[in-house]
């Protein structure tokens, strides 16, 4: 069987992540291009979405790719990336968001255990490198 772990941990580290990967520079306009990653664990479907011009749009898209009925949002994030990591060993997924790449698997690669690796990540347009 497979396990989601600690989807409120991960969807409040997810919510700090979108808001670290938001923050514009004094005196300066930026766009927000947002993305978001659904998972169904009963199937290991995965939707996804990107550059969507709000977060809402950006979660029925990926919902809407998920096409299971037990798809749930794990990951959110504007100008910035979200990763999924699955441990076969353990039967668990788990999620990161951040405002790169490197900084959203490793998320989820650390809060999962042993052999995790990741199998899915995507960004949006303005993500940091």
């Amino acid at each position: 069987m497979k396990k989601i772990v600690s989807g409120a941990a991960v969807m409040v580290a997810a919510a700090g992540s979108l808001l670290a990967g938001t923050a514009a520079p004094a005196n300066a306009y930026q766009d927000y291009n947002y993305g978001a990653i659904a998972l169904s664990v009963s199937t290991g479907r995965i939707g996804y979405s990107y550059d969507y011009s709000d977060s809402p749009s950006a979660q029925n898209a990926a919902m809407s790719s998920c096409t299971y009925n037990d798809c749930k949002i794990v990951a959110r994030f504007a100008n910035g990336c979200g990763a999924i990591a699955y441990s076969s060993r353990d039967g668990f997924y788990t999620f990161g968001a951040a405002s790169s790449r490197i900084a959203a698997k490793n998320q989820a690669l650390n809060r999962n255990s042993g052999d995790a690796t990741i199998i899915h990540w995507n960004c949006t347009t303005g993500y940091q490198l």
